[in-house]
Formats: C-alpha cells, sequence, structure tokens
C-alpha cells in the first residue's frame, strides 16, 4: 500500500511551533523541511506550504500559493497534528452539552476526588469541556444473586455485552429528551456527549438517544459506549466528553487542509497518526484518539530505527526539546497505557505510553537557599534565553525547539553555550532587535557572571554554614565555568529520574537499554545521560530532528476492535471467550481489506483462541515480571477483550551515506569545558562524515537540525545509513571530599529523592493488597543515621514527620541491640505511630567495619485489617488502644535475615483476647504485604549502598547531614520574610488561631516568630484534654501535620514545639487514636494556616466511607448508587467561596453494618422519617434503607466585599503550569490523590 511508484510521498508532523515535512521522491531518494506551523503573511497552511515547496522545488514547475496544489504528483499524504492537544490545553473546543442520568450532573465535574501536587495551596478546580448538562430520567442496574429489595413491580431484565444481566429500573422517556435536546440546539450548540450508567455493557439506552440527537441536527454526536466500551463511568464519561469537544475541531482543520488541493484530496491516501501509533483514514480521525497524534510519530520513528530484531535490547526514546522532555520504552512491542490524563482530562483510550516531563533546552536555572534547581518553569522561545537578546529568531528555535516565556532568563541552552557546547558561529546571524546578529555569547556569560557573583556571595555568608564544621566547599569561589556545569549536572540528573521510574516501574534494568535520541536539544547531554543511568550505547537517527515525521512514513494503519467483558478465566468460558475473539478479529479483517490491504498484508494482536494461546501462562508470566509474584490460588478475570490489527504500510529506506577512506577531519577546533576544565574538542559536520569511521571524545557533531556532543571517554560511529552510534564509556572517577559543594547537594538530593521513589515502586509491584497495590496508601522514605529524615517520595502527609519518630525512637529503644539482618515492625502510637493500620517497617543498614547502622530506610503501609472490634480496624466507638487492633512498639519482624512469621501471626491474632475483638481477618494479605515492605527496604539499602560503593560511606553521610541542614536555611528564610511582613503590617512577630472539634474540644496554637534568627515556637497549649474517644492524635500525627504546612509555604524545620501532655494532640499511652489520624489531623492544618492566614480552612473531615466508581461500585457491594452530586452553596463565603461538598445516596439491597467515621457535622437537622446518625456511629441497614451523605464544603477566603458581583471560583489555568503526562505522572498523582 506505501508503494507509490513515480510519485511524491508526504509524512508530515504538525507540531505547536514548527511543521516538520519528509518527503519521498519519484526516484526513491528522500529529503526534509522544517516551517513555521503559523506563518499567516505568508500561508495559510503548513503542511499544505511544505508540500507545496517540495514539488515546486523538485519538479521545477510552478505551483502558485493561492491555487490549490495539483494532486496528480503525490501518492500519499501522511499527518501527525497537536490540533486536538492544543485544542484542549487552550480550551478552544466546540461548544458541547453533556447528557448524562439523572442525579449524576456533577459526576465529571466531581471527577476521582483525587488531591494531585500535594504541597500546592492553591488548588484549583479543572475546567469541565462540557458548557450544559442535561439530565435524563433513565437508570439501568446489574442483578445481583441474593438481592433483598423488596419489589413492587417487576422489572425488564436484559442482557449485556458482558454477559451481565441488568434491570431497567426507569424506562428512556423519549419525548422528554426531545424537549431537552432542542432546548440545548436553540442555545447553539450542536456538539452532544451522551453518559449513561453501565451504558459500557447495555448501550440501548444511549443508541436511541444517539439516533433522536442525530435527527434534531446536532453535527457531532458521541456515545459513550461506542467511543470506549469500558468499565467506570468517569473516565469514560471524560473521553466521550472529549471526543464530543474536539472531533468538531478536527473535522474543521481536515475541511481547511484538505481545500487546499485540487479534488479536496479525494484520489489521494490521505492517513493520519493516532495516540496509539497506528495510522486512520482521514474520514475516522477523532478526537479521543488524537491528543498523542504528534509525538506518536517519534515513537514509532525511534523503535523501527533503533531496536535491533536480533540483538532483541530494548530501547528508551529520548525526545528533549526547548520546554519538555518526553520519555518512552520499545522493547519488540508498542507500550500503551489504556488510561491516561492530558490537560486536566484523564482519557479511556489507547495511547503509547509517552512520559512528558518539565526540562528541555529552555528550562529556566536558580539557586534557591543553598540549592542548584533547574525549572520547572521554562524561558521558552520568545523572548527566551538570554542568549536569543530577547527576540524570538526562528532559525535558533529550529535548531533548540523551544517555545513562549515572559522575559529572557538564564537556561539549560545557556549553560550549553557557556561551556563551549554550542557554536554561534555555525548559527546563522538572525538574533537581536533587528535580527541580524549573533548568538549572543556576551549576553549569556554576563547573565551567569552577575549569578554566579550570587552564588559566591551565599558561599561565603554566613547562610552557608550548614555543616557542623561550617565547611562551604574547597574555600574557592566558583567560576562562571562551574556554575554552568553544575547546572548541567542537576539538569541531567532530573531527566533521569522518570528514566529510572520508567523502566524499574516494570522490572526492568534501566542500564540495559539503547539510549535512542532525538529532538533539537537532546544530541547535547546524550553521553551524560546514558553514563549515569549505566547505558552503553546511544543511537541518534539521521533524521532525529524530524524524527516524528519520519516515524509517520514507517508506521502502519491500524485498526482495533474492543469490548468489555465480565468472564471468569476458566475452561467452560473458554468457547464463549473464543467466540467474541473471533468476531472482533473478523470486523478488524474486513475493515483492513476495505482500505486495501489483501489478508496477507495484515497481522492480528490478540487473536489467538484459548485452545491456540495459553493466556493464563501469558498472564501469570507477565504478572511474576511485573510485580515480582504470584497468587497461583486466586481467579482470573477477563476485563475486556482487545484485537490490534495492522495494514502494514511503512516505507523501507534505501539511504545510504557516503563512504571514504581514512580518518574524519573536523571543520575547525574549538575548546569546550568539562569536569576536567577545558579541553581542545574537534567540530564535524555531519553531512560530510563518511560512513564507518570513529571519532572520539571530545568532539562536536553538528547538523542543520541538532547538536551532538561527544564528551570524553565516549566514541561516535556514522553507519551505514548515515546514523550516529555512540560507545559511552564510564566516566574517570572523581574523588569528591566530605566538604559542602552546592552542585553535589542538589544530585544527591535529586539521588536520594530517586531512591524513595524505587522503594515506592517495589512495594506496590510486590504487594498484594488493594489498599496498597491500588490505592497506593504507603511511604517510603531514607533516614541518616542521626534516624532524621534525608528524602521522601511525595507520598502520604500525615506519614511524613511521624515516619522520623518511628525511626528515632527504634534508635532510643534498642540502641545498640540492633544487628544487620534486623528489621523492626512498629506502629504504637507512642513509638512514632500515626494509628495501628499504619505499619511501619525500618531496616537498619550495616557497613563492614562500622559498628552501627550507617542508615535507615524505612516504608509505612495501610493494612486493611489488624483486627479489633470492626471489620476494617477503623472503630468509629474505639475508647481504648486494643479495641483498634495489633500493636506492635519494637517488634523484629526479621531477625538474621530470617522473617518471623509465626511470631508476627501470633502478634497480628492477638486482639482476639480482648472483649468483642479479633485478631486480623486478613492474615494472608497482612503476611505478603509485610514482606513487600522488607523488599522495598532492600532495594533501599541495595542503592544507598551503591552510592557508598560510589562516592564512600563519609561522603554520602556527610550530604545526608547537608540535606537536613539546607531544608533548615530554607525554613529560617520564609520565617525571616515572614516576620518581616509580619511586624510591617501589625507591628507583632506573635500570631494565633484556634478551632474546635464537632464535642467542643479546643486546639489553640500560637506561634512565636524570632526574626532574626529565622526561627520558631509552636504553642499548642490550652488545646483541650484527652477525649473519651477515638480523635486523639498522637505526637506524630501533630509534628506530621505542622511539617506538612510548613512544606507547602516553602520549607520543613527548624521549629520547636510545645505540646501538652495529656492533650488531645498527645495523648496517653493507650488512648484510642483512629479518628485522630483521619479527622483531627486536618483540624491541626487548618489551624496551623489559619495562623499564617496563607489559605481557607478545608472541610476537616476524611468522611470515611469510601467506595469505588459508579461500576465497580455496584458490580462489587450490595449497593446501588442513587445520586452523587455537588452540594451547591455549601462552601464558605468570601472573595473566593470555599468549594462544595457533595451528596451521596447509597440504597443497601441486602442488610450490612454501616459505620460512620467523619467530623464537621455538629449542626445536625431534624426532619421526620429522615434519622440523624451523628458524625460517627455504626448501625445496621436493611434492604431498601438508604444512606446519605452529606460532606461539609470547605472555608472561603477574603472579604465579600473585595469582589464585586458573585464570588470567585479558582479554576485550573492550564497555561500556567506544564502539562505533563505519561505512566511515570499517573502513578504520582495517583499517589499524591490518596
Amino acid at each position: 500500500m506505501a508503494e507509490t511508484q513515480g510519485k511524491f510521498d508526504f509524512a508530515i508532523d504538525r507540531g505547536g511551533t514548527f511543521t516538520d515535512v519528509f518527503a519521498r521522491l519519484p526516484d526513491g531518494s528522500e529529503r526534509v523541511l522544517k516551517l513555521l506551523s503559523r506563518d499567516p503573511q505568508n500561508y495559510k497552511d503548513a503542511p499544505t506550504e511544505g508540500i507545496r515547496r517540495v514539488l515546486e522545488e523538485e519538479t521545477g514547475r510552478m505551483f502558485p500559493r493561492e491555487q490549490p496544489v495539483d494532486t496528480s504528483l503525490i501518492g500519499w499524504i501522511r499527518m501527525g497534528t497537536t490540533v486536538a492537544t492544543n485544542a484542549l490545553l487552550e480550551r478552544e473546543g466546540e461548544r458541547t452539552a453533556l447528557m448524562v442520568t439523572q442525579g449524576f450532573k456533577d459526576l465529571l465535574h466531581i471527577g476521582t476526588q483525587a488531591r494531585p501536587k500535594l504541597f500546592d495551596l492553591e488548588v484549583a478546580v479543572p475546567d469541565v469541556l462540557y458548557e450544559e448538562v442535561i439530565e435524563v430520567a433513565e437508570r439501568v442496574v446489574l442483578v445481583q444473586d441474593g438481592c433483598q429489595l423488596p419489589r413492587k413491580d417487576p422489572k425488564r431484565i436484559v442482557t449485556g455485552s458482558t454477559g451481565d444481566s441488568l434491570e431497567v429500573w426507569r424506562e428512556l422517556d423519549l419525548d422528554l429528551v426531545e424537549k431537552d435536546l432542542k432546548g440545548v440546539l436553540s442555545r447553539g450548540i450542536t456538539s452532544l456527549a451522551v453518559l449513561l450508567l453501565h451504558s459500557y455493557t447495555w448501550s440501548d439506552h444511549e443508541k436511541a438517544v444517539g439516533a433522536l440527537a442525530l435527527r434534531l441536527g446536532f453535527s457531532q454526536v458521541s456515545l459513550s459506549s461506542h467511543v470506549m466500551p469500558m468499565v467506570r463511568a468517569v473516565p469514560r464519561g471524560y473521553t466521550v466528553c472529549a471526543d464530543a469537544y474536539l472531533t468538531p475541531k478536527i473535522h474543521q482543520y481536515l475541511k481547511g487542509f484538505t481545500s487546499g488541493f485540487k479534488g479536496g484530496l479525494k484520489d489521494v491516501d490521505v492517513l493520519f497518526m493516532q495516540s496509539d501509533g497506528g495510522l486512520t483514514p482521514m474520514d475516522q480521525f477523532c478526537g479521543s484518539r488524537a491528543v498523542l497524534s504528534g509525538p506518536a510519530g517519534g515513537v514509532v520513528g525511534y523503535a523501527i530505527t533503533s531496536y535491533n530484531q536480533m540483538e532483541k535490547k530494548p530501547v528508551i526514546g529520548f525526545d528533549m526539546g526547548g520546554t519538555s522532555t518526553d520519555v518512552s520504552r520499545y522493547a519488540g512491542q508498542y507500550e500503551h497505557v489504556f488510561e491516561a490524563t492530558t490537560a486536566g482530562v484523564t482519557l479511556q483510550a489507547p495511547q503509547l505510553d509517552i512520559n512528558t516531563v518539565a526540562a528541555g533546552g529552555g528550562s529556566r536555572l536558580f539557586f534557591r537557599s543553598g540549592m542548584f534547581v533547574v525549572g520547572p518553569e521554562s524561558a521558552g522561545a520568545h523572548p527566551g534565553p538570554a542568549c536569543y537578546r530577547k527576540e524570538l529568531t526562528y532559525y535558533f528555535c529550529l535548531l533548540m525547539s523551544s517555545s513562549l516565556p515572559h522575559s529572557a532568563a538564564l537556561s539549560v541552552t545557556d549553560a550549553n553555550l557557556a561551556l563551549g557546547r554550542l557554536l554561534p558561529s555555525f548559527f546563522p546571524k538572525i538574533f537581536g532587535p533587528g535580527e541580524n546578529e549573533a548568538l549572543s555569547s556576551e549576553e549569556t556569560m554576563k547573565h551567569f557572571h552577575r549569578l554566579s557573583k550570587e552564588i559566591n556571595l551565599f558561599l561565603s555568608s554566613k547562610q552557608s554554614q550548614v555543616s557542623t564544621n561550617g565547611a562551604n566547599g574547597s574555600g574557592s569561589e566558583m567560576s562562571v565555568e562551574e556554575v554552568a556545569m553544575g547546572f548541567i549536572r542537576v539538569a541531567n540528573e532530573a531527566m533521569c529520574r522518570p528514566i529510572r521510574a520508567l523502566t524499574q516501574a516494570k522490572g526492568h534494568d534501566t542500564s540495559q537499554h539503547v539510549l535512542a535520541c532525538f529532538g533539537g536539544a537532546g544530541g547535547q547531554h546524550a553521553c551524560a545521560i546514558a553514563r549515569a543511568l549505566g547505558m552503553k550505547t546511544v543511537f541518534i537517527h539521521k533524521y532525529s530532528g524530524v524524527l516524528s515525521a519520519y516515524g509517520l512514513a514507517l508506521a502502519d494503519v491500524v485498526e482495533e476492535e474492543q469490548e468489555p467483558c465480565s468472564l471468569q478465566y476458566e475452561q467452560q468460558a473458554f468457547r464463549d471467550v473464543n467466540r467474541r475473539v473471533e468476531q472482533l478479529s473478523e470486523r478488524c479483517r474486513e475493515t483492513l481489506c476495505a482500505r486495501g490491504f489483501s489478508r496477507s498484508a495484515h497481522t492480528l494482536q490478540g487473536d489467538q483462541s484459548c485452545a491456540a494461546g495459553d493466556f493464563r501462562s501469558a498472564f501469570t508470566k507477565r504478572y511474576l515480571k511485573e510485580f515480582g509474584f504470584t497468587i497461583p490460588d486466586r481467579p482470573i478475570m477477563v476485563d475486556d477483550i482487545r484485537v490490534r490489527g495492522c495494514g502494514k504500510s511503512g516505507i523501507k529506506s534505501v539511504y545510504k551515506t557516503k563512504t571514504g577512506r581514512g580518518q574524519a577531519k573536523p571543520v575547525t577546533m574549538t575548546k569546550c569545558y568539562f569536569e576536567e576544565g577545558y579541553l581542545d574538542t574537534g567540530v564535524y559536520l555531519w553531512e560530510e562524515l563518511p560512513s564507518g569511521h570513529s571519532i572520539k571524545g571530545p568532539a562536536i557533531i553538528i547538523d542543520k537540525n541538532s547538536t551532538i556532543l561527544v564528551e570524553p571517554c565516549c566514541e561516535a560511529r556514522l553507519t551505514a545509513g548515515g546514523d550516529v552510534c555512540m560507545t559511552v564509556g564510564s566516566d574517570p572517577h572523581c574523588a569528591l571530599g566530605t566538604e559542602l559543594n552546592t552542585v553535589q547537594l542538589s544530585i544527591f538530593s535529586h539521588r536520594f529523592m530517586s531512591i524513595a521513589e524505587q522503594m515506592g515502586r517495589v512495594l506496590q509491584r510486590t504487594s498484594i493488597s488493594t489498599n496498597i497495590k491500588e490505592r497506593l496508601d504507603f511511604s517510603c522514605a531514607v533516614f541518616g543515621p542521626d534516624g532524621g529524615l534525608v528524602s521522601n517520595a511525595p507520598h502520604i502527609p500525615v506519614h511524613l514527620g511521624a515516619m522520623q519518630e518511628t525511626v528515632q525512637f527504634q534508635i532510643r529503644s534498642l540502641g545498640n541491640t540492633l544487628k544487620e539482618g534486623d528489621v523492626i515492625l512498629s506502629n504504637h502510637p507512642c513509638a512514632g505511630g500515626s494509628h495501628l493500620p499504619d505499619l511501619t517497617v525500618i531496616t537498619p543498614v550495616f557497613r563492614k567495619g562500622v559498628s552501627s547502622p550507617v542508615f535507615f530506610v524505612a516504608s509505612r503501609g495501610h493494612h486493611a485489617d489488624i483486627g479489633g472490634i470492626t471489620p476494617g480496624s477503623m472503630p468509629p466507638h474505639s475508647t481504648s488502644l486494643q479495641q483498634e487492633g495489633a500493636v506492635f512498639i519494637s517488634f523484629k519482624l526479621v531477625t538474621g535475615g530470617v522473617f518471623q512469621e509465626e511470631a508476627v501471626t501470633e502478634a497480628l491474632m492477638a486482639p482476639a483476647q480482648y472483649p468483642e475483638s479479633s485478631g486480623t481477618r486478613n492474615l494472608h494479605d497482612n503476611l505478603s504485604d509485610l514482606r513487600a515492605q522488607v523488599a522495598a527496604n532492600r532495594r533501599g539499602s541495595q542503592l544507598v549502598g551503591e552510592l557508598i560503593d560510589s562516592y564512600g560511606l563519609a561522603v554520602v553521610q556527610a550530604y545526608m547531614g547537608y540535606i537536613q541542614s539546607n531544608a533548615e536555611l530554607a525554613v529560617r528564610d520564609m520565617l525571616r520574610d515572614f516576620a518581616r511582613r509580619r511586624r510591617q503590617e501589625t507591628g507583632s512577630l506573635d500570631v494565633e488561631a484556634e478551632d474546635f472539634m464537632d464535642d467542643g474540644t479546643a486546639i489553640r496554637l500560637r506561634v512565636q516568630i524570632n526574626e532574626t534568627e529565622g526561627s520558631a515556637v509552636f504553642d499548642f497549649t490550652g488545646t483541650g484534654t484527652e477525649v473519651w474517644g477515638n480523635c486523639n492524635a498522637p505526637r506524630a500525627i501533630t509534628l506530621s501535620a505542622l511539617i506538612y504546612c510548613l512544606r507547602c509555604m516553602g520549607c520543613l524545620a527548624p521549629i520547636k514545639v510545645v505540646i501538652p501532655p495529656g492533650s488531645i494532640l498527645q495523648p496517653s499511652q493507650n488512648a484510642a487514636v483512629v479518628g485522630g489520624n483521619v479527622l483531627t489531623s486536618q483540624r491541626v492544618v487548618d489551624v496551623i494556616f489559619r495562623a499564617f492566614e496563607v489559605c481557607a480552612a478545608s472541610q476537616g473531615c476524611m468522611n470515611n466511607i469510601s467506595f469505588g466508581s459508579e461500576s465497580i461500585l455496584e458490580k462489587r457491594y450490595p449497593v446501588i448508587l442513587e445520586h452523587f452530586s455537588l452540594r451547591p452553596g455549601s462552601g464558605g463565603a468570601g472573595k473566593y467561596c470555599g468549594g462544595d461538598g457533595v451528596v451521596r445516596k447509597l440504597l443497601f439491597r441486602n442488610q450490612v453494618v454501616l459505620s460512620v467515621l467523619t467530623e464537621r457535622r455538629s449542626t445536625r437537622p431534624a426532619d421526620g422519617r429522615v434519622l440523624n446518625l451523628g458524625g460517627k456511629t455504626s448501625v445496621s441497614l436493611q434492604p431498601g434503607d438508604m444512606f446519605c451523605l452529606y460532606t461539609p464544603g470547605g472555608g472561603g477566603y477574603g472579604r465579600e466585599g473585595d469582589t464585586n458581583g458573585k464570588p470567585q471560583t479558582k479554576r485550573r489555568r492550564l497555561n500556567d503550569s506544564f502539562p505533563e503526562r505519561g505512566s511515570v505522572f499517573e502513578y504520582r498523582m495517583a499517589q499524591e490523590g490518596v
């Protein structure tokens, strides 16, 4: 299909800033072209202009811009475009209405209720994509065996596509629907998204609505059952809204594009790249599958050109541009995710797992409180880095791939320029106000001299004395080159973190990969990043500057068919599964045949029958690889059936580079700065290099789209295809002393954080319980030899301070009795515990020749049950600690390397000795998760051990101390700044606040700030006494709340804390505390923030009644979700209104015991037969009873009179923050949202 004799073929990637064109000419030769995506003074459409230029230049004929392009010479056109992505980012899609089941109008506004960006106080509401909501009176529910609901009349029973039976509780009234739809049309809205509950399996109601809407005149109707028939209503709803919102914009663009050609491209094969890496015909290109259309081409490009089918060595794709870097992986198959968030919208559709991080050539450079910081802010393209001379210039953007800022600033690009790694003489003179000057090394060096002066002033001041001996490095000042090199090293380490996370999260060894580098800025960092990750090979394709376009030419046409399933994988289900697989496979074959592919020219993935393919073995093998264990006795459920058909249509390049004899000669010599200082560096032009020759570093290879740095101890070789393959040598070890080096401080900070993140990934992979594996309710951290926190991944806030308290308690309690091979288990509040279900596993790490632990690693995970008076170990009415489950103070979980299963089992069953209590109700999961925590600690020990092997114990311990001390510098700066502003405004340095629990217990705080020292005393004297109940918060909880608040305000310590013993914030040893962890902790945070006047109060409660989404909830539990919406007006008043609470109504189908553990319910409504359960209770419910949960709203901020008209609600400004994406980002957001 791809071979078109005697014609021009085009593959075009239309990006946000530039459009890349790859053209295959009639004689088989190739050329590339790059032009601005928007240049309205010269042309209407960049892809059309690119095609016109190639045709005109190659044929010698005139193709006037004002006339449609003659298509007689065009074979095919393939395109990738960011049109959908940009419309989503800018919220410039089609006006859309959402039709949803009655009672769920706010479902997508509420979303998953995740709280990303834990330490960002400006929590803004993401904008929804729809303009209006229509609630439709219809409802179907899943049939449940044993349902005891009284039946007043028989319901219609239907069978869904999954095989599930459903009851139609409320039939669809199309007359009412028609009336509502006509009203929407009358207001000019012509795009409709339809989301009805359980439509993933039974879609008749959605289809009826869709047919009616089309008949009435809607131009776009998207049905969730058609766009993505998968369980879980919220992501399915986001996806169908995105489809309705974006597809008309895509059609609008396609209409404009085709109008630039004679006959509207009717006789030309035009294909578009989808987010999953496959091409689709232009008329099938839709919004929900278009968001990654642009970057997907790059993944296909490096996958096909870099992966060796014989060696089968996996490849990491590294696409570094100006604002961001895309990281992905290929190991013979494309790695897909089926749910990912882009621009605040979660899409449930097959997408390549492309991880975008805020690090690029334009990332800005900062020096903050003794730390070198790179990004996430970007200098962009206009006015861009300092070397741009404050004007947007086409050719430099072409070479460096940058995008849009507010003022010129030092960036990674400037650092490379300062080190001699970018050569102004090889750039056109199109910079400066008149766009006629060279790239400005002078401007860059001027900014670096200023920054270096600031850094050296800091290092020589008293503020730099953060170590115990007051050392600040060698005592000499840092040169401009040392500063620039420091920022490059920090930037490289920042880009290594997502690569480690992407590979190690799935059990892969990062070092056993090839680094495939493309994008304008990546070549300058490739060797350093590969070396840091232990990789030995870097591959840079000859079209690396336009690889996304080239990838389109190599890609295949893809057709996917998918449907949900609800069968257990077992012998009796094979016949049904096989039948459905064959039906989907045949649909794929028919579609591909209709598109011109013979049956021999396409392949299918997922088309094997249960007899031909042992899915159980394949699933078990994959599960073991990714999670490290299997669960032989657990059933395997078939959740979805998916078949992917590929029509082979990619071209085969015939390009060969020239060959030559002798050594390649540099066109000039320059001096580049490396760790060793300035070194003579040869400069080579890529296009003049013969194949087969090697170039030893240091060297620079330049082409018109990129600059490649070959570092010392590395060697570059040009392949027969004209690509650069670099062998990366080991870095000569540079001894590092124990004195403070500010660059190394930033690098060690990244490394320690990465270790904590990798510990978390191991724990998630090897755990077995839903709480840890799926809900990610755990934290991992590294601690110094004194038990002080060194680093923790952004996990659970309430664990932040409590884990440090736990480790330090064990040091005080066990002292010299700790031996190598010991692992400690603890959860008692007196030992730094938060509440009993949070089990902390602590591993002391020893080194040969050192008698005491050299550092500690720890992991804390929430276990679903550890015994006590109620299932779940969260009793609402507990009055003593023993009622809440098993207790561990300093329990040796592992002794001499042996897991103490018998002893820990006995301890977990011990609560049964107390009246009305039980031992753990899920021993198997407890033991499995404890082993997973031990494994996570072992991984942390191993990684820190590797650091010690590289740098020495003294150096690693010194930097553990420096990182802790640096946090102290940050807090002192914050407190001094706050004290200065407070004194100017009020004349006083004391602040205070109070709040009250529902039972009237006071939480009082007074803060006394010492402006000179930058220190503070947080005094909770006056706080109420310990309560007869479980809202007592252990001291560790109060410290965690305090540390969380201080970190939100920019710091961690130093502070002195005064908490009266016997108070609700420091109760006696046997006080019940389960509510203190989830309720009182929230109120402490509110009080601290109120004292500092930084934000309004939260709803002050975790509302401890939790279920999954609509479909999962009604499938797993004997309940029906009747209503789920916002409580309008429940947020506090003010200039900025507080967020509204929600209403959730649950109808119970069987008898259950319901436990409620909540706060801020002190005002109780009373209305006839409605029973107020109060905030904390346990009650038996009968079939037909309905539980209504009304959650509190958040506090308002500012005075109501400070705003004109209606109070404001903050919305997420997507363009003010970097749009990260990918599985690494999704994992972090999921963990922060716990």
